[in-house]
Parts: structure tokens; C-alpha cells; sequence
């Protein structure tokens, strides 16, 4: 046994030589694949850091493009608007010629209308003849405002029309100054539609009536003044409506 281990350590003692020559010949190598893993490792680094920015950059493109993509969507249904609004802008200028034209034929129109109203004022029984005249006065310095549109204008004189065709079938009563015997009395007038248009002094003392045919006042005698009294009444609403005799047969 002793001889055994003598032996096994004589082997040793003669292999360390050789182990030591050995290590010397693989210590480059081993070095040098050390600095081949460490390289690599190095490299690997690089490349993980690389994929990394591929997969960074790749994300940013895929978001870009959804991006683009939503422009594109957005761009498609902005031009259809713009399309759309000129189709509009187009239209509305269309719309703003005919306008022009209508206007250029609606003004002498307009004025003739006013002619024709004032002719009909003068011509028709003189009742309210200051807010008449005042009327028309009214409807021609609104034609030569630039600020009132054509179609309030023509509102305005349609306005104007409708009010004297109410006339006719109305029953009125008003105060006011009438020329009698060269004397100015306070009487009160009686419009029958424009049947007749009658007057009687506030102490019912004189009556007179509007002749169509002369176009001049003429008197009343005292027979009428019961009825006009009545009728004067009834236009204030305090009457019940009733028949009335009066004198409208010479107003033909």
C-alpha cells in the first residue's frame, strides 16, 4: 500500500512538468476565447440594443402610418365639405343674381304702387287725410333707404294697401277740425266703410255728409241727427250694431 501511494506521487511529481507546459500552451487559447466570449457578449449587447431601435423604429412607422392613414380619411371627407361648400357658394351666388334681377323689377313697381295709392288717397273721401298723406309720405323716404331690403319694402307697401282696403269695411268715428261757414268747429266724423263719411258738431247742432259726386261738404238738416248720434255710438262700441238711417244715397 505504502508503495502504491509512493508510486502514485512519484507520478504526480513527474506529471507537473508536463501540466505546467500544458497550461502554458492553452493559456493563450483560453485568453483568447475569453476575449471571443467578452466580444460577443459585446456584439450581442449591440444587437439586442439594435433590435431594440428596430422594434422602436417599427412601432413609430406602424403609429405614422395609422396616422397617414386617418389623414387620408380626414383629407377624403374635408374635400367632399369643400366640394360641397363651393356646390353651396355657387348656389347662393346663383340665388343672389336672381335676387339682383328681381330687385331691379320689383322697385318701379314698388314706386308705381305708391303712385297709385296716393292717386287713390286724393281721389277717395277725405277722411284721416294727415295720417293718409302721412302714410305715403312714410312708404316714399323708406324707397330711397339703402338699409331697408327690397322685401320689406315691399312688406311695407302691401302693409300700406291692406289698410286702405280695411277702410271699406269698417265703421269709424274720430275728432277733428272742420271748415264750417268759413269756421273752424270741433266736430265729430262718422265713416261708414266708404259708403258715407259724415260730420256732427260736439253740441249736435250741425250735420253734414260728403257728397262723391260734387267731392263737396254739404249740410244736414236736424232729421238726421238722431241717427248720426246713434251711428257715432255704435262706431265707439257703445252700441250694439243696428240699422242706421242716413243719407248714402247721395254719395253714389
Amino acid at each position: 500500500m505504502k508503495l502504491i501511494n509512493a508510486l502514485l506521487v512519484a507520478g504526480l511529481l513527474s506529471a507537473t512538468p508536463a501540466l505546467a507546459q500544458d497550461d502554458e500552451v492553452l493559456k493563450p487559447v483560453v485568453d483568447e476565447a475569453a476575449k471571443i466570449n467578452e466580444s460577443a457578449a459585446k456584439s450581442q449587447e449591440k444587437i439586442n440594443g439594435i433590435t431594440d431601435q428596430i422594434d422602436s423604429k417599427l412601432q413609430q412607422f406602424k403609429t405614422l402610418m395609422k396616422e397617414i392613414e386617418g389623414l387620408e380619411v380626414y383629407n377624403t371627407q374635408l374635400r367632399k365639405q369643400i366640394n360641397s361648400q363651393n356646390q353651396e357658394m355657387d348656389d347662393l351666388n346663383a340665388a343672389i343674381d336672381e335676387v339682383s334681377v328681381v330687385e331691379r323689377q320689383i322697385t318701379p313697381l314698388m314706386m308705381r304702387m305708391i303712385d297709385g295709392l296716393a292717386q287713390f288717397i286724393e281721389l277717395d273721401m277725405p277722411f284721416l287725410p294727415e295720417e293718409r298723406a302721412n302714410r305715403v309720405a312714410d312708404l316714399r323716404a323708406m324707397m330711397d333707404r339703402a338699409d331697408v331690403a327690397a322685401s320689406e319694402k315691399f312688406r311695407r307697401v302691401m302693409e300700406a294697401f291692406q289698410v286702405e282696403m280695411d277702410y271699406g269695411r269698417t265703421m269709424e268715428s274720430y275728432s277733428g277740425l272742420h271748415s264750417i261757414n268759413g269756421q273752424e268747429r270741433d266736430v265729430e266724423f262718422l265713416r261708414l266703410g266708404r259708403t258715407a263719411l259724415i260730420y256732427q258738431t260736439r253740441d249736435a247742432s250741425m250735420q253734414g255728409v260728403w257728397n262723391k259726386q260734387t267731392r263737396q261738404w254739404e249740410e244736414l238738416d236736424s232729421s238726421y241727427r238722431t241717427q248720426i248720434t246713434k251711428g257715432l255710438r255704435m262706431a265707439k262700441k257703445q252700441l250694439a250694431p243696428d240699422l242706421l238711417m242716413l243719407p248714402v244715397a247721395i254719395t253714389d
